[in-house]
């Protein structure tokens, strides 16, 4: 047997004069939130009361009914029609449409009327105001009426002409509101659909992505040249701007980059056609020109021009004026703020007076030229003064060139050259129009271009990272130290030479210096790959300690404090001041790295330097070392013998010639710099570099 289903009864409705109701205490809302009493009292004036109010009978002791209501539900329409009373705009007596409730709990009834209202969905209000537009209303009667800001509603109408298509994705939760906001950049519909496929499929949909794909072909209104021309002669022209309703867009988007590049490079010509009438040889235009465009060009910087007579005048009365305030105020623990402000414009108004214009040599005009460009701010920059090399002439051979058979200048403005100023534009490709083929490989100069940007962004990169400018330093030094035939290249034209010795040195190779630079040498060769590819990686997993190891290895490959001589062979390359500031460098590295040939296993033999020198400098030798009585006992020793027994001395004693000595610096005695200064006394002996000889020592030792 089927279960009858239990019918409801609703509450009854009835009008109520407004005197006859009362607020209950049951009303659970006591925070005031959204909707002002005052806004929605304007409502009601507007639209009559939209909702009824949920009411219940006051009853007495006895449980009799008083005639009187109270308001457990609807409190802030109570507070809104108490209002309009008071304001004389409704009648007291004005009967209010209300349900009568029976039975149950007040206060629940008042949390269950708030608790179950639910908010218009966004794309429902923005589609309403879309409907009360279509009807005839102003946007800013719109605002009157739903007590908000004529923008907002300006915001809501636009987000009403996105694509009905990304309506229905965000009706369903597909995309956010912030991602349906950067799609109302454009009002091209097929657009958006087509880049809300991109970036639904690729993941790369964040609002500032979307905004970015849709403005991809677009000039932004801050851009130098926009500022340029000015934002209302480009709309003039028919140009039309994208706005972003939602984030500051800095003046929106340009959306023919045609026109804007077109009136820009109309109004360089036009500056460029004002200044040819200088005289100057050549005008190049460009909204900015390549970094180092003035590479190989001798520039002419000119003389400021003077000031006139009125400029001198008013120069000497502010700075006469600026004397005066600042003696008028010197104790003064602040200054006044007119005074403050009045100093200011003093100042502003020199430093213009002060910014004169330049003037040239006619005849440098007459072969010099002119970059005129836009600078970071959309200012114009004119550049003057700058001589190709093909125009650089003897001023005679000019005047010849130019002859008396020159086209008379009688009547021409001042400054006006006698041929007309070649102007051209910069950068303007003179290239055929590129198929479609999205194969073909990208143009030469594009490529040029790019990684010009990127050669200028990775040297700020890498001058702000010395970890990885080091390793990358440490990686070039390697390719040279160990990959020497190598067919790879480094993008650091940091070059790592190893000056070859001019002359074998006896022992040199079996220097205790020598094996430990090649036991060293070859365990960093083992460690290292076999092919120069992995070197990066390898050197990556090198700890810091390691690298640095590594890298002074290879940097003392291309120390050299060899003294060279200045022979026929090299005369106009080694100076005697060049001689002098390496040694002197040499010196400084030792002092640094703590150098001393004695303990790097240097000692005075006959082949290494006894049986070379003099038997003067044997016997000095001796005399520093031992002490004078050691020197007379070999003083009458022929040389081959003094030097053996001076070998024999001088073993232990820690003695260094002059060359190995470490030169304590002496501020006091230095000399001026860029003048070269007498040479240490064992590089200025008779035979030294003054008189360029190339003789043997060995063969002058042995004459003696």
């Amino acid at each position: 047997m089927t279960k009858a289903v239990q019918k409801i009864t609703l509450s009854p409705s009835r009008d109520i004069p407004f005197n006859k109701l009362v607020l209950s205490q049951s009303n659970v809302r006591r925070v005031k939130a959204g909707v002002s009493i005052e806004q929605l009292a304007e409502s009601i004036v507007q639209r009559t009361l939209l909702q009824s109010l949920n009411v219940r009978a006051v009853v007495d002791a006895e449980g009799n009914e008083t005639g009187m209501f109270e308001v457990p539900a609807g409190g802030r329409r109570y507070r809104a029609l108490e209002l309009l009373v008071k304001q004389k705009r409704m009648a007291k007596t004005q009967a209010v449409p209300c349900v009568v409730r029976e039975g149950g709990i007040p206060e629940d009834d008042s949390l269950a009327e708030n608790d179950e209202r639910v908010g218009l969905h966004p794309l429902d209000q923005f589609r309403a105001f879309q409907t009360l537009s279509g009807s005839g209303m102003s946007e800013e009667e719109i605002a009157a009426r739903h007590f908000v800001a004529p923008a907002i509603v300006k915001q809501r109408l636009r987000l009403a002409s996105v694509s009905p298509k990304l309506h229905d994705v965000y009706a369903e939760d597909g995309m956010t509101l912030e991602q349906l906001m950067a799609f109302s950049v454009t009002a091209d519909r097929t657009r958006q659909e087509q880049v809300w496929e991109n970036v639904s499929r690729s993941g790369h949909d964040e609002p500032y992505q979307i905004r970015r794909m849709l403005t991809e072909n677009t000039v932004r209104a801050s851009d130098r040249r926009v500022q340029f021309i000015g934002l209302d002669v480009y709309q003039r022209a028919g140009g039309g701007v994208l706005r972003d309703l939602f984030e500051h867009d800095d003046g929106g988007w340009l959306q023919d980059v045609a026109l804007l590049d077109r009136l820009v490079t109309e109004k360089l010509k036009a500056e460029a056609e004002t200044i040819s009438s200088e005289g100057w040889k050549w005008i190049s235009l460009a909204v900015d020109f390549s970094y180092g465009h003035t590479n190989g060009l001798r520039k002419h910087d000119g003389k400021p021009a003077d000031l006139t007579a009125d400029e001198q005048a008013t120069v000497d009365a502010l700075n006469a004026e600026q004397a005066k305030l600042e003696s008028d105020y010197q104790d003064a623990d602040e200054l006044p703020e007119e005074v403050d402000q009045r100093l200011g414009e003093i100042e502003a108004a020199l430093l213009a007076l002060e910014d004169r214009p330049k003037t040239y040599d006619p005849a440098e005009i007459a072969r010099a030229g002119v970059f005129v460009s836009i600078d970071s701010e959309g200012r114009l920059c004119v550049d003057r003064g700058y001589v190709r090399s093909e125009d650089e002439a003897p001023a005679a051979d000019f005047e010849v060139e130019r002859g008396s058979d020159a086209p008379s200048t009688e009547g021409q403005e001042v400054g006006a050259s006698a041929t007309r100023t070649a102007i051209s534009v910069a950068g303007a490709s003179t290239e055929p129009e590129e198929d479609e083929d999205p194969a073909r490989p990208l143009p030469d100069r594009l490529v040029i271009e790019l990684t010009a940007h990127r050669t200028l962004a990775l040297r700020d990169a890498l001058a702000e990272n010395p970890a990885i400018a080091f390793q990358a330093v440490l990686h070039n030094f390697v390719l040279t130290a160990f990959y020497r035939f190598s067919s790879s290249g480094s993008c650091l034209e940091i070059g790592l030479r190893t000056p070859t010795f001019p002359a074998q040195a006896p022992g040199l190779r079996e220097s205790v210096s020598a094996k430990a630079v090649e036991v060293r040498h070859e365990a960093w060769k083992a460690r290292l790959p076999k092919s120069e590819i992995d070197l990066w990686d390898a050197l990556t997993a090198l700890d810091s300690g390691a690298q640095a190891s590594l890298f002074a290895h290879c940097a003392s490959f291309a120390v050299n404090a060899v003294y060279e001589p200045a022979n026929r062979y090299n005369q106009g390359r080694v100076s005697a001041h060049g001689v002098r500031t390496r040694l002197d460098q040499a010196n400084v590295l030792a002092r640094a790295a703590g150098l001393d040939m004695v303990q790097a296993g240097w000692r005075p033999t006959v082949d290494n330097y006894l049986g070379r020198v003099t038997k003067p400098r044997i016997l000095e030798a001796v005399r520093e070392a031992k002490g004078e009585s050691s020197a007379q006992l070999i003083d009458h020793l022929k040389k081959v013998e003094m030097a053996k027994e001076a070998e024999r001395l001088l073993d232990g004693s820690g003695w260094l010639p002059e060359p190995l000595r470490l030169i304590d610096s002496n501020p006091s005695s230095a000399e001026p710099q860029g003048e070269a200064g007498p040479l240490p006394e064992f590089l200025a002996d008779e035979e030294g570099p003054e008189n360029g000889s190339d003789e043997d020592p060995q063969q002058l030792d042995a004459a003696e």
